[in-house]
């Protein structure tokens, strides 16, 4: 194989992990039509991806014919993202919780809440129309690692979805992390949301999805 098919493979290899990291499962048509590529092609890319443990597949029962292998992404394929340092992050965390205790740390949380909460307010201006206000919110999260957009909920609400975590190990290392989280998107988008996670990387979905509505009656942040 010459380098140029090689750099061609590699790049379709890749072509396919960024399509089920945005998409979550996908079967191989569906990532040939989003590709421009014939659905073979894809299936070996796929089957060298599994050799890898990088992908992993469920079958889904269809009407007619055989079910089909629906695509996604393992934990291993988490490496291939962006992880905010996260052997340093974790290593930070335990040395944090040996000198201050699980108060200090919380206190140390509670900074760091603050000043995100001050950033994000600086690029999610309060003047913002509540949708705009959420897009604002899903690009600062995007350039952070996030991958994060919004959807329409089809009840008159949104939702934030977020399909990579590139603080995980730290979240799984010092809980807290996400609950911060959950405070900031309500101190960021105001008293008229209600914000509630549904999905969650670390409960072991493949994403995070957080429902929010507005309500005439506000939530009073803290």
């Amino acid at each position: 194989m010459s380098s140029r098919t090689k750099e061609g493979a590699e790049r379709t290899r890749r072509a396919i992990i960024n399509t089920l990291k945005q998409n979550g499962a996908t079967d191989a048509h569906q990532l040939a039509v989003q590709l421009g590529v014939t659905a073979m092609a894809v299936r070996q890319h796929l089957y060298d991806l599994q050799e890898k443990k990088l992908v992993t597949f469920t079958e889904e029962p269809r009407a007619m014919g055989r079910p089909a292998k629906m695509w996604a992404l393992t934990a291993e394929a988490n490496r291939l993202f962006p992880d905010g340092y996260a052997d340093l992050t974790v290593s930070l965390i335990d040395s944090m919780k040996e000198a201050f205790g699980e108060e200090g740390l919380e206190k140390l949380l509670d900074i760091r809440a603050r000043k995100q909460v001050a950033e994000y307010r600086k690029r999610v201006p309060e003047e913002l129309p509540f949708k705009e206000k959420l897009l604002a919110l899903a690009e600062a999260r995007t350039a952070e690692g996030y991958m994060a957009e919004i959807m329409d909920d089809g009840a008159g609400g949104y939702l934030i979805v977020e399909k990579h975590c590139p603080i995980c190990e730290a979240a799984k290392a010092c809980s807290g992390i996400c609950k911060k989280e959950l405070d900031m998107f309500q101190l960021v988008l105001g008293d008229e949301a209600r914000i509630a996670r549904g999905e969650h990387i670390l409960q072991g979905d493949n994403r995070c999805v957080y429902s929010v509505q507005m309500d005439e009656t506000p939530v009073r942040s803290s």
